[in-house]
């Protein structure tokens, strides 16, 4: 597919209705959500705590394109293009280290932590140091969690900032730690992975561990009408000095909602997982802190621990999900906590979500398959995420074929 026939696609789409197949699994999908969407939008990209001292790095794939997290000298932490300006090598493997300086592998190019190249030996003595730094990276630090944007021009962000602190700097995530790191593949397109972690209208059938702590019968975005623990939990928050919002944009939502009546933590039996709690008030019986944004995340932070989702599109069919756990930086493993527990429910439900995604692709690929509506009150946030989506891609699509002459050209040129 190119531009044209992409636009036509989604001029297609029937409001609160999925989407037309092709942007389920064609080929040409994959490049031009990258470029026009992942490529456009704010990222939640780790979190401080990850890098805790001067030199820290942390280099992560936004999809197939590499990025470097770093902290500098100074305690600013940066982002980066993880590509050397001599020919282009990563300079870090993925994952976590530290050092003094930046080395690329290749030819030993050598960075400073602020992305300014210290020296290129060989080079010409015409040669400017000053015009061969790393490519920076838009990012924002938000009550310990790191953004990025890889747009020219980013979204505007401090409606986010504003909303965001007030929530979540409670949770005091400045001094957490990752205590636990999975990944996972799914082999569905990352929308339908996105769907599927948009609503809990699979919940009560799919996730019975999950229904235990989680309130899968709330009704639209955590509305749950007249009932007395819900309205007692507003009230109790109120005294605690505790925000709930809920608050957003069209890019983000986030809110504080009870669990279910008796639980007090996301575990597989509504208990605390970790003895250390990261909530200095109400002793860490706090509801859930829920916060996403589109394209690709969403979180719940709970009085004892946090968990991260994220979902990164690595092609057309192929989703790779990472998932963070963190706790308290003075909580002891095998003391304070029990990793496998604290990570049952969490990959329990990220398994079932594979099995779900993965047969939703099969289906979705089936030349049965038609566009179906959704639930205007149990998949509001899916309809949302698709009509964000749908927006975004249209932004894109207007401004490459405002020229004329982008139409001919084949996507992966287009794009």
């Amino acid at each position: 597919m190119n531009l044209v026939d992409i636009k036509a696609k989604l001029d297609e789409r029937r409001p609160g209705h999925s989407l037309p197949q092709a942007l389920y699994n064609d080929p040409a999908m994959f490049d031009f959500d990258m470029t026009a969407i992942y490529g456009r939008s704010w990222l939640m990209a780790g979190f401080t705590c990850e890098l805790p001292e001067t030199g820290a790095y942390s280099a992560i794939k936004v999809g197939r394109w590499p990025i470097l997290l770093v902290r500098d000298k100074t305690g600013t932490i940066r982002a980066f293009h993880n590509s050397c300006r001599h020919r282009g090598a990563m300079l870090c493997k993925e994952g976590t280290g530290r050092s003094p300086r930046l080395v690329c592998p290749y030819h030993r190019w050598t960075y400073n932590l602020d992305g300014s190249l210290l020296s290129a030996a060989r080079m010409p003595a015409d040669f400017d140091n000053a015009e061969h730094g790393l490519r920076e990276v838009h990012c924002e630090i938000v009550a310990g969690v790191i953004y990025i944007c890889l747009a020219d021009t980013p979204l505007p962000f401090e409606a986010f900032r504003q909303g965001m602190e007030a929530l979540l700097a409670p949770h005091d995530l400045a001094n957490a730690k990752v205590a636990h790191t999975e990944t996972l593949t799914e082999y569905a397109n990352w929308k339908l992975v996105l769907e599927n972690g948009r609503e809990c209208y699979h919940c009560q059938a799919s996730h019975p561990e999950l229904s235990r702590t989680f309130p899968v019968s709330a009704s639209s975005y955590f509305e749950f009408g007249e009932a007395d623990h819900a309205a007692q939990f507003e009230a109790r928050m109120k005294d605690l000095g505790l925000a709930t919002g809920p608050v957003g944009e069209d890019w983000w939502q986030a809110i504080r909602f009870p669990l279910n009546p008796g639980m007090q933590s996301m575990s597989m039996d509504g208990q605390p997982l970790v003895a250390r709690s990261m909530v200095a008030v109400g002793d860490g019986d706090v509801g859930s802190l829920r916060w996403a944004l589109e394209p690709h995340s969403f979180a719940h932070a709970v009085g004892d621990h946090l968990f991260f989702f994220s979902a990164m599109p690595v092609g057309p069919r192929e989703t790779l999900v990472t998932a963070k756990w963190l706790v308290h930086k003075d909580a002891v493993e095998g003391v304070d906590y029990d990793r496998a527990r604290l990570v049952e429910l969490w990959n329990t439900t990220n398994m079932q979500d594979k099995e779900l995604a993965e047969n939703n692709q099969q289906g979705v690929d089936s030349p049965g398959y038609t566009p179906g509506p959704y639930s205007p009150e149990a998949e509001v946030l899916v309809v949302r995420f698709v009509d964000w989506y749908c927006a975004k891609a249209r932004d894109y699509l207007d401004e490459q074929l405002a020229g004329g002459t982008v139409p001919a050209k084949s996507l992966s040129h287009a794009a």
